[in-house]
């Protein structure tokens, strides 16, 4: 794989990864917006996630139905007030069922359970850094929805954070399928552009990135 921007026509970019731009309309994206800011209230309230080494992420996240701190999930927040995290809402279930079918045919999304979402706010220089979704026991796909400024994601190998990798530009409404062969591969978001985000979408500045996955834990 190159480096090169991908075109913004539907694409495969890795065994089992699969981009399609503008999948939501503008009332959908306003819809997630508008829960997206009753979630980062709380009870749980979005912050930044500290690294242990140290280290404090520029993204400012809010999980629902479990809470993910480096590197394990928990129903209740003991790194930031200690209150259990919101629930995670049926709808948004069957949002990510529905984009498992889009990306990866009709009935594809059948079995697909998500139990978590990571809530992620991209303002100002803010960025991710090369990294595996691996936290999860479930080998379940992890459904991306964007939302807001345009982003560079580069996706990777499942083998090292360095090259092979291919850079994506997500903007509002886009998604982003991984799982498969490519369901560990490393990813980032070294940029954001400011600015680009079309007011339709229901935000005035920053970029939001819902991601579902399966947990697969039980209980409580």
């Amino acid at each position: 794989m190159s480096g090169a921007l991908f075109p913004r026509g539907r694409a495969v970019v890795g065994d089992g990864a699969v981009h399609v731009p503008g999948w939501l309309d503008a009332g959908r994206q306003r819809e997630l917006v508008e829960a997206c800011r009753g979630w980062a209230r709380g009870p749980v309230p979005m912050r930044h996630t500290t690294l242990p080494g140290g280290g404090v992420m520029s993204v400012r996240t809010v999980c629902l139905g479990w809470h993910w701190q480096p590197y394990r999930y928990t129903r209740t927040a003991g790194d930031v007030n200690g209150a259990r995290v919101a629930p995670f809402p049926t709808w948004l279930a069957e949002l990510g069922r529905a984009a498992v079918d889009e990306a990866y045919g009709e009935g594809a999304g059948a079995r697909y359970a998500p139990d978590t979402a990571l809530v992620n706010f991209y303002e100002g220089a803010a960025r991710m850094g090369m990294h595996q979704d691996k936290d999860e026991r479930s080998g379940a796909p992890v459904v991306s929805l964007s939302i807001g400024d345009t982003c560079v994601f580069r996706f990777g190998n499942t083998r090292t954070r360095t090259r092979p990798f291919t850079d994506v530009e997500l903007a509002s409404g886009d998604l982003f399928v991984f799982g498969g062969p490519s369901r560990l591969a490393f990813h980032a978001v070294p940029k954001v552009y400011p600015g680009t985000a079309d007011p339709a979408c229901g935000m005035r500045a920053g970029r939001l990135n819902i991601t579902l996955r399966e947990t697969g834990l039980a209980g409580e």
